[in-house]
């Protein structure tokens, strides 16, 4: 294994726990190939510490859910479930049972009695490979598919936000990693941790939800703290530069947050997530010229900063750059003011059979509403220079409700509960 520098000037080997959200040998190849490995570890001249504050833990009650304006962390498993009950009640107990161990895991506690020492003739209530990890940030994230509101007679209360989406140009979506009655998003700056989270709420919740399809993340492509160095995509470029940060309430109110005059109640203080698989045909950017690359973004490789401009946080003349740039197209002023916020990562899931790295972009964005958010937005990059680099397999969207506010709360409450 190959030998990288630690944060403290010696020298290691990457762990077998720092590998496992790379998903084996071959997304290690992938992230060493996109300097994933090294990024990590390294520390200065603008770079995040590697593993700062990663021991910490994030708040889960609150206003709204964890996980969408939080600091972005390192890491991320996603999964969509479908639902295998018809029992209304037996749902409602599972996300009540899914809250208070996630209320646990991301508070760095064991789910339930632990994962030793009980009873010996009995599984344990936790499947162990988090013992002695730290908190590592770790946030989940609920949100509802538009599937659900056909089950338990909850037709009525699906919001009219949440549409499906529409099929856009250069779509070639696998609809086994497409769609889900709902969906957990786990981010933390430990994979493990990640991946104890999901596995465990799975493990509740069997016989009454099943995983439909999953994603591992590493190296977040976009930052919510304006503050830190912008983090590139697998195509080497600064992502997200614009992206509304977790201090911005402001923005956050207008385009991230569903608001009393939005609809439904119950949806007040949520969002919608988009969640879309992105492959990138690595092989074919990868022997293309840098400064076709620089015009097909319209920002230099380097600094990322605009066309014409010096800086990365320069204003953009959107003028200036191809009419068919990737930046021009998504800008909010071609979008009538379109905004979301971006919470992707890379990944890289092996190869596709044929030699070529399956990697490429794991799409998260959250917005107030989809059909001004997402939907238009993709629909102006119809003819975007960089469609002929990547293309879209996989596809989902969500209801995301608002927090759990306290310890008598519960993921869901405002939608099940005819109290709340």
């Amino acid at each position: 294994m190959t030998d990288v520098t630690n944060s403290d000037g010696t020298s290691g080997t990457p762990t077998r726990r720092a590998l496992i959200g790379w998903g084996g040998a071959g997304l290690a190849l992938g992230a060493a190939a996109a300097g994933g490995a090294v990024a990590m570890a390294r520390t200065g001249d603008g770079m995040e510490p590697a593993g700062a504050e990663a021991g910490a833990a994030v708040a889960f009650h609150g206003a709204h859910q964890a996980g969408i304006a939080t600091p972005v962390q390192d890491r991320l498993h996603f999964a969509a479930f479908d639902v295998k009950t018809a029992d209304r009640a037996e749902f409602v107990q599972l996300l009540k049972d899914w809250t208070e161990a996630a209320r646990r895991m991301t508070a760095g506690k064991a789910v339930g009695e632990g994962a030793y020492g009980g009873l010996a003739e009995a599984p344990p209530d936790d499947t162990g490979e988090a013992l002695g990890l730290k908190p590592s940030r770790l946030t989940l994230t609920v949100g509802f598919g538009p599937s659900l509101f056909t089950r338990f007679g909850l037709a009525d209360e699906r919001p009219e936000a949440l549409v499906d989406l529409p099929k856009f140009a250069g779509d070639n979506l696998d609809a086994s990693r497409s769609g889900g009655d709902l969906c957990v998003q786990a981010c933390a700056d430990d994979p493990q941790v990640a991946v104890h989270a999901i596995r465990n709420l799975a493990r509740i919740g069997m016989g009454k939800v099943v995983i439909r399809w999953s994603q591992l993340g590493f190296g977040k492509t976009s930052s919510t703290t304006p503050e830190a160095q912008t983090p590139r995509n697998l195509m080497g470029f600064k992502d997200g530069t614009r992206n509304i940060a977790g201090t911005e309430t402001d923005r956050l109110e207008k385009f991230v947050w569903v608001g009393q005059k939005d609809g439904p109640a119950w949806m007040v203080g949520g969002s919608y997530l988009v969640a879309r698989r992105i492959r990138m045909h690595i092989e074919t950017w990868d022997r293309t010229s840098l400064q076709e690359q620089e015009d097909i973004f319209g920002r230099d490789k380097g600094e990322g900063a605009p066309v014409g401009k010096a800086k990365e946080r320069d204003e953009p003349f959107l003028k200036a750059m191809l009419p068919d740039a990737h930046v021009r197209l998504a800008h909010p002023d071609s979008n009538h003011g379109a905004t979301i916020l971006r919470r992707g990562y890379s990944f890289t899931d092996g190869t596709d059979g044929l030699g070529r790295l399956d990697a490429g972009l794991f799409f998260l964005a959250y917005q107030r509403d989809v059909r001004e958010g997402f939907i238009p937005v993709q629909r102006n990059l119809a003819t975007d220079a960089l469609n002929e680099y990547i293309q879209h397999v996989g596809s989902a969207v969500f209801a995301v409700p608002p927090g759990v506010r306290d310890a008598d709360d519960w993921w869901g409450r405002t939608l099940f509960s005819k109290e709340a």
